[in-house]
């Protein structure tokens, strides 16, 4: 497992490179804008929160392992995802679209997050929606021949898969700390939770993902796949995490 130090390092470097040439002129067709622009917008805007519960749980989190770097990654991991909001919002100014202040779907998630302040919740929430999002983001690439907007979808789906692993390393600590009964409790609500959420967003961005060449079947099998990268592997014997920090963690939950 990495350190808080590490994820808050790697954060504060990513942030700093520019993958995206934005002297590229939009080059979106009117059937392309059809099919993608409403999810668009909407993920757009799902991309703007201002992490305000998150860093609170994540503070919580931290005291409790004395861990004082980790609220300071928080803080980074969520600045990334706002770059990627300003992106997509910066390609929406520049084809002339609107910047949409709500969705159904947005304010249903927004909802749901705002009434957890524990960090386990936030870890298994954040896995299963940036792992929707490696399949969306593709699917949206794949949906359009538009230069700039694959290079900025290129540049989310980079910063994603680093995001998954920050989050799996945190939900691992605090699912290996719980006793057997509760694992298998916590587990059927990861499971229930993960494919429930994974329905929504195929219900509620269908039209896109079919855009990038992605159906019902195809998604699921993607999402199955995803599901043993991640909330699967809880239940592998741990073997990869620094002992420095799984002491520390064993004695805090002890406490």
């Amino acid at each position: 497992m990495k350190t808080s130090r590490y994820w808050k390092d790697y954060f504060d470097q990513n942030l700093k490179k520019e993958r995206i040439d934005w002297s590229i002129s939009p080059t979106l067709t009117l059937t392309e804008k059809q099919e993608i622009l409403a999810s668009l917008q909407a993920w757009q805007l799902g991309e703007t929160s201002e992490g305000t519960n998150l860093i609170n749980a994540a503070t919580k989190h931290a005291k409790k392992l004395n861990d004082a770097h980790y609220t300071d990654a928080i803080r980074l991991f969520i600045k990334e995802e706002q770059k990627h909001g300003e992106n997509l919002g910066k390609y929406l100014d520049r084809i002339g679209e609107p910047r949409i202040k709500k969705d159904w779907g947005d304010s249903l998630f927004r909802k749901v997050r705002g009434l957890q302040t524990d960090m386990e919740f936030w870890t298994i929430a954040v896995i299963t929606v940036e792992s929707t999002a490696q399949v969306f983001y593709q699917c949206l690439k794949d949906a359009t021949s538009c230069k700039l907007l694959k290079q900025i979808c290129t540049d989310i789906l980079i910063d994603e898969a680093a995001h998954i692993d920050f989050q799996l390393e945190r939900l691992c600590l605090i699912y290996q700390h719980k006793n057997k009964l509760v694992r298998g409790i916590s587990y059927i609500f990861y499971t229930g939770f993960y494919y429930g959420t994974i329905l929504t967003v195929w219900f509620a961005h269908q039209r896109l993902f079919r855009a990038g060449h992605v159906r019902f079947a195809g998604y699921w099998k993607k999402m199955q796949s995803k599901f043993g990268k991640t909330i699967k592997k809880l239940n592998a014997k741990p073997s990869s995490v620094n002992h420095s920090t799984s002491q520390q963690a064993k004695a805090s939950w002890q406490a």
